[in-house]
């Protein structure tokens, strides 16, 4: 797979060796991580990497662009079909630049946005005051129930209403629950706000048909492509045909130049695919491993925020285990398992350090795994908090993690 690159730069191919060996040999359990297929891999490396096409299919300022204006078209109806759109922009570069995007289509700096909070599991493009959000816009943020640990859309109506923004946001990083798009939209227009929803996350599950779809509620809709998409690394902007116009201006000439049409198509082969019953089916495993881990964890006594999860994610406080959120980070890596810290709602620890870790089961179910391995899993967390101190202990569940991936062999084909 990498000939060219050892014979040209052995210092860059030996990164490559390397990481693909950890990928294949780690539980990979970070939310927003997935693998893509060869297909997509394939298309990320081809020759359209070589071309420039600024602008739109058909509309290009350059020549030369009938092949990648194809590539493009066939992306934009593939993601309409696939989310039920009326209107697809397939060009930015990531979702921050996709909600950028959409931020400036219908805001100007400083008016007022709705976002949820960080910190309660929201993300840092919906307002958060060191991104572009919080910077260019006036930003104000929603929280969850303290009890409940999930959004109660009452308050937040009533929030809306007192601070009358100019736009809603919703979407997150770290929210284990589905959403009620109906009742954003009704908040959206008793305020008279632009509803925008950013569903990075759980685009995948949305196309596999296991959560509710965001797209007939709202005004614009953006995504990365890759998480539960199994695509390339990048964004997407949904909206309806009145919108259109304003976010096709703003992407380009308003934010970015040319665009990445080896991703592009990328995104394409990502689109057919989740459009294969195979990816339903990938998506409610997805879904369904979650819940098996998160009750197998419950059972093993770690607390879970908000109980539990409707998605592919899940949220675990570890104080009750005498731990920081980075202190279980480091101990899951030493027993093979990569996952990431992250604050929990109302959390008292700082963000280097947090009180709990985010899980998420999307690239273990892409490997295969099922619900079984997900018991397995979870015996492994528990038995490495209990020998948190015992190297040879943690040693020895390393050695169960690597066997896992050795079952579930990852990119069989790539030497």
């Amino acid at each position: 797979m990498y000939e060219q690159v050892h014979a040209v730069d052995p210092e860059i191919a030996e990164v490559l060796d390397l990481e693909l060996a950890r990928q294949r040999s780690q539980l990979e359990m970070i939310a927003s991580e997935n693998f893509t297929s060869p297909a997509v891999m394939q298309t990320m490396g081809s020759v359209l990497t070589n071309k420039y096409a600024e602008g739109y299919p058909g509309k290009r300022y350059y020549g030369g662009c009938v092949h990648v204006d194809q590539a493009e078209t066939m992306a934009k109806k593939r993601a309409m079909a696939l989310f039920g759109a009326e209107r697809a922009n397939v060009q930015p570069h990531s979702g921050s630049t996709a909600n950028m995007t959409a931020y400036l289509s219908f805001l100007k700096p400083g008016d007022k946005i709705l976002g949820l909070s960080l910190s309660h599991g929201g993300h840092l493009t919906h307002g958060h005051p060191v991104n572009f959000s919080g910077l260019l816009f006036k930003a104000v943020h929603y929280e969850v129930d303290r009890e409940s640990e999930t959004i109660d859309y009452d308050r937040l109506r009533e929030q809306a209403r007192t601070e009358r923004p100019r736009m809603i946001v919703g979407g997150a990083s770290a929210y284990p629950r589905f959403w009620d798009f109906e009742a954003l939209r009704s908040i959206a227009d008793e305020v008279d706000a632009i509803l925008l929803f950013d569903m990075a996350h759980i685009a995948g599950l949305v196309a596999g048909g296991v959560h509710p779809n965001p797209v007939p509620f709202c005004d614009v809709v953006t995504s990365t492509t890759h998480k539960t998409l199994r695509g390339p690394r990048g964004g997407l902007i949904l909206s309806t045909k009145e919108h259109f116009k304003a976010i096709q201006k703003m992407n380009f000439p308003g934010i970015q130049g040319g665009p990445l049409m080896h991703i592009i198509a990328a995104k394409a082969v990502c689109f057919h695919e989740c459009m294969q019953d195979s990816f339903k089916e990938y998506a409610g495993k997805t879904v369904e491993n979650a819940a098996v881990l998160a009750d197998a964890l419950l059972e093993k006594g770690f607390k879970l925020v908000s109980g539990g999860t409707d998605n592919h994610l899940l949220l675990v406080n570890v104080t009750n285990k005498g731990l920081t959120g980075q202190d279980m980070e480091n101990l899951l890596d030493k027993v093979g398992i990569t996952a990431n810290k992250n604050t929990v709602p109302f959390d008292t620890q700082s963000p280097f350090v947090t009180s709990g870790v985010r899980l998420g089961t999307p690239a273990l179910t892409t490997r295969g795994m099922g619900p079984e391995q997900m018991k397995r899993i979870a015996s492994i967390m528990d038995r490495a908090v209990a020998a948190k101190d015992d190297e040879d202990a943690l040693a020895g569940l390393r050695g169960e993690s690597e066997e896992l991936c050795r079952e579930f062999p990852l990119y069989g084909n790539l030497t």
